[in-house]
């Protein structure tokens, strides 16, 4: 049981050193990020020690857990959701865990960055998904490259009408899902309460003028998260 709660506590300490860091400097966020991946890297491959300093750093994050609202347990908890999705992230992407930040508050996942293709901003989203004990993502991320502006208006408003829908519709939980369009293509990503559930969300998005294709990542509620 130590043994697998020792990498949140490491992970933990770390990412409060930086932070507090940051909060003390000028760095940009990316180098910030980048010096977590490093963090994060070095406990994937068993580096990380356990010195007087993490000691400290654990000793700082566990009294802070106790003190919060949400007490220590659900804080621990969430930390260990986000130690796992930014885990995820950085074995996908090196790449992707420096760009995006993740935060998790009561297993509502806040993702925020930036990245340079839209085909990132779905992977981050369905990484977060994937990890036991999400119960919402809200997806923050900003694309940086730009997409023709007519393809990006119509892709927004359908992303919006959907959303509309499905919280309209009593027969569905849409705070469990999230929605992105790209080019006519409707990603779903979450969790259902059932397979019916996925089906009445897909039937929403095909009615949907500019709606050419659905791309469905969703899970049911109780089945395995994909490792994909």
């Amino acid at each position: 049981m130590m043994l697998r709660f020792r990498p949140i506590v490491l992970y933990s300490a770390c990412m409060f050193a930086i932070s507090q860091f940051a909060v003390r400097s000028h760095y940009p966020a990316a180098a910030l990020r980048a010096m977590g991946a490093l963090c994060l890297a070095g406990m994937l491959v068993g580096l990380g020690g356990c010195g007087p300093g993490t000691v400290i750093g654990a000793g700082a994050i566990a009294g802070n857990a106790a003190m919060q609202e949400r007490g220590f347990v659900k804080t621990m908890g969430d930390t260990g959701t986000e130690a796992k999705i930014s885990a995820n992230l950085f074995a996908h992407s090196a790449e992707l865990f420096v760009d995006v930040s993740v935060e998790v508050y009561e297993g509502r996942a806040l993702l925020t960055g930036k990245v340079n293709r839209t085909a990132d901003r779905i992977e981050a989203v369905r990484i977060a998904w994937n990890v036991s004990g999400v119960s919402e993502v809200i997806n923050e991320i900003q694309v940086v490259d730009k997409s023709d502006l007519v393809d990006a208006a119509r892709d927004q408003w359908v992303t919006a009408r959907l959303a509309t829908k499905i919280t309209l519709d009593k027969h569905i939980k849409s705070i469990n899902y999230s929605i992105d369009t790209v080019n006519g293509t409707v990603y779903l990503m979450g969790i259902a309460q059932s397979q019916a559930e996925v089906d009445r969300v897909r039937d929403h998005a095909r009615q949907l003028a500019y709606v050419r294709r659905v791309v469905s990542y969703v899970r049911v509620k109780g089945s395995k998260p994909s490792t994909g």
